[in-house]
C-alpha cells in the first residue's frame, strides 16, 4: 500500500454526481454520488464557450473513433471525474503529444470546465458528459486507451451503499479491455476501505499487475479535491495497474 499524506479526520463528501440513460439506452446503475454544482452555474453559464472541446451526445451512443475527434491518432489518456477540469488543463497542456478525453456527467461542472479548456487553447483535449461506467462499455473500442486516471472517486462508505462504487469486477474487466498492452489505470483514493476493495478487484482481472504508482514533484495529482484533502491532513492510497496481456 502507498500511503501518500497523513490523515487528521474529517468526513467523507461525494465527488461526482449519477447520470441519467442516455437517449436510446437501457438503465444505468448510479456509480457516482449525485451532486449538483448549481453555484457554477447561477448568472454565469449563458457565457460558457464550449465549442470545439465538449463532445455532443453522438459520442455516447456507440464506439468513438479517436482519429476522428482529434485528428490524429496520437495515444489517449482517459479521466474519470472531470469536474473543473484543473488535472486536465495541466497534464494536456504539459503533454500536448497525447491526447485526452475528461469524462463528467454534472452538467454544469462538464460545460466549465470544456470552457477553461477552449480558453487555453489546448486542441488535445476534449470532454463528454456521461456515466463513467456505460460511457467505457458502450463506446470505448479494444486496445484503444493508453492511460486511466480516477482521483478521489467517492467512496460510499456506509455498507448499503457500496455497490454504488465505480470500481467493480465489470468496470475493471472493461478497463482492462479498452487499455492497450503497457497501457496503465492509476487510481488514488483517501478512503483506506475503497482503496482494499479496488486492489482486490483488480488482482481478481487477468492480465493486470501493479506497478508503482507514478509521482511528480509538489502535488500528485493537482486536482481541487487533492488540494481541499492536503489541507485536511487526509491520507491518500494510489494503485497503479499496467495491463500486460
Amino acid at each position: 500500500m502507498q500511503v501518500l499524506a497523513h490523515k487528521t479526520g474529517g468526513t467523507y463528501r461525494g465527488l461526482r454526481p449519477f447520470c441519467l440513460p442516455r437517449a436510446g439506452q437501457g438503465p444505468m446503475l448510479s456509480t457516482m454520488r449525485p451532486n449538483s454544482p448549481q453555484h457554477l452555474a447561477h448568472g454565469k453559464a449563458a457565457k460558457w464557450d464550449t465549442s470545439g472541446v465538449l463532445l455532443d451526445d453522438s459520442a455516447s451512443q456507440g464506439r468513438l473513433d479517436w482519429a476522428k475527434i482529434f485528428g490524429n491518432t496520437s495515444p489517449v489518456e482517459i479521466e474519470i471525474g472531470t469536474g473543473k477540469g484543473t488535472f486536465l488543463l495541466a497534464r494536456a497542456g504539459e503533454r500536448p503529444e497525447i491526447n485526452f478525453l475528461g469524462i463528467e456527467f454534472a452538467r454544469a461542472y462538464c460545460r466549465y470546465a470544456a470552457d477553461r479548456l477552449r480558453r487555453r487553447n489546448l486542441t488535445n483535449v476534449r470532454v463528454v458528459q456521461a456515466e463513467a461506467a456505460a460511457f467505457f462499455k458502450i463506446c470505448l473500442a479494444d486496445a484503444s486507451v493508453w492511460r486511466v486516471h480516477i482521483y478521489f472517486p467517492d467512496p460510499w462508505p456506509k455498507r448499503r451503499h457500496r455497490r454504488r462504487r465505480l470500481i467493480q469486477p465489470p468496470f475493471a474487466w472493461d478497463v482492462r479491455r479498452v487499455l492497450r498492452a503497457g497501457g496503465q489505470l492509476i487510481i488514488i483514493t483517501d478512503h483506506i476501505g475503497y482503496y482494499r476493495q479496488i486492489r482486490n478487484v483488480l488482482r481478481s482481472v487477468p492480465g493486470l499487475a501493479p506497478v508503482p504508482t507514478p509521482r511528480a514533484d509538489g502535488e500528485l495529482v493537482g486536482t481541487n479535491f487533492e488540494r481541499k484533502y492536503i489541507t485536511q491532513g487526509r491520507s491518500f492510497y494510489a494503485a497503479a495497474w499496467l495491463r500486460y496481456a
